[in-house]
């Protein structure tokens, strides 16, 4: 195992999650899912658990209600050798869920937030932060407690010596309200997605939005789905191809896989550009499952696979 440690803050939540969808809800109507899968779930969440499975000493700070779902969460990562001692229960809180419906390679969510709306600047462990290498943190948008201190918990962590990682995601009050000039110079990797980003900047194309958040950032590690990835550090810049399966489930929690994917070469020092080709595979390898676990059993499992896509693609 690596011998860094990674400390992960963020929501937590499971996916109940329906495929096959016969239309799209209607209100006054009814419609029939043929399957559904009832998983691990959050941004969060699915990269600890996934790093974890890669072989890298994870630790999760965050709040689950006193519920089933708290308990499921806590049993799924644990299962993948997540250090959970940072998660505090809440016997007043209810654990949040997700519904997801799939739709081909895309997908309609709905997010009941619960317990994670409640996690604060004062959760995280800055008591232990010096035992840990790096610090990421995932769904800004959704964790109400933490958007005001957001830029003054990444400058502790840079303070501290971590390097960090972010990966805002979706904001589904569609307000994209985050300071990114103040922010971003503190985090060592940006992850967002096209769609993100363009929301982020207000620009209406990719070179745009990147010559927008150059200067503020350090690496950008732009997520492209079925066009690859794109890194942006500095003046160099890299493109990669995607790594397409045979075999296709879904692509819930392909972007955290891609995160995971890239922190384990960074954390090895790895080159820029094998970081992102790392990140490439595992996104691709967590749409051969169902869920944005199931692809992510073990560490032996994952280098078998790792080897299969990358012969299936030569």
């Amino acid at each position: 195992m690596n011998s860094k440690k990674l400390l992960v803050i963020g929501e937590l939540n499971v996916d109940l999650i329906l495929n096959n969808i016969k239309g799209f809800p209607k209100v006054g109507t009814e419609i029939i899912a043929d399957t559904m899968n009832f998983t691990l779930g959050s941004s969060s969440a699915i990269m600890a658990s996934n790093i974890s499975a890669m072989g890298i000493n994870t630790s999760f700070c965050g709040i689950i209600g006193d519920d089933e779902f708290g308990k499921f969460v806590l049993e799924e990562l644990q299962s993948k050798n997540v250090d959970t001692r940072f998660i505090t229960k809440k016997s007043n809180l209810k654990t949040g869920i997700t519904i997801v419906m799939n739709y081909d390679q895309d997908r309609a969510n709905i997010t009941y937030c619960g317990a994670m709306n409640f996690l604060t600047i004062n959760d995280i462990p800055w008591e232990s932060i010096n035992t840990f290498s790096h610090f990421h943190l995932s769904s800004y948008f959704l964790q109400k407690g933490i958007k005001k201190d957001i830029t003054n918990i990444f400058r502790k962590a840079k303070v501290a010596g971590l390097t960090t990682s972010l990966d805002l995601q979706y904001d589904p009050d569609h307000e994209w309200k985050f300071d990114y000039k103040s922010c971003l110079p503190y985090v060592d990797i940006f992850f967002p997605n096209k769609v993100e980003l363009l929301a982020l900047t207000k620009e209406i194309n990719i070179d745009l939005a990147i010559e927008e958040l150059r200067p503020h950032t350090n690496i950008i590690a732009l997520k492209l789905g079925e066009e690859g990835s794109r890194l942006i550090s500095g003046e160099e810049e890299i493109t990669l191809a995607p790594f397409l399966n045979d075999v296709y489930k879904d692509s819930i929690g392909a972007g955290d896989s891609f995160n995971a994917g890239f922190i384990e070469k960074f954390l090895e020092g790895a080159p820029l550009e094998k970081c992102l080709l790392n990140a490439n595979l595992m996104g691709s390898m967590s749409t051969t499952k169902a869920g944005g676990t199931a692809a992510f059993s073990s560490k032996e499992a994952i280098d078998k696979q790792k080897q299969q896509i990358l012969n299936q693609q030569l």
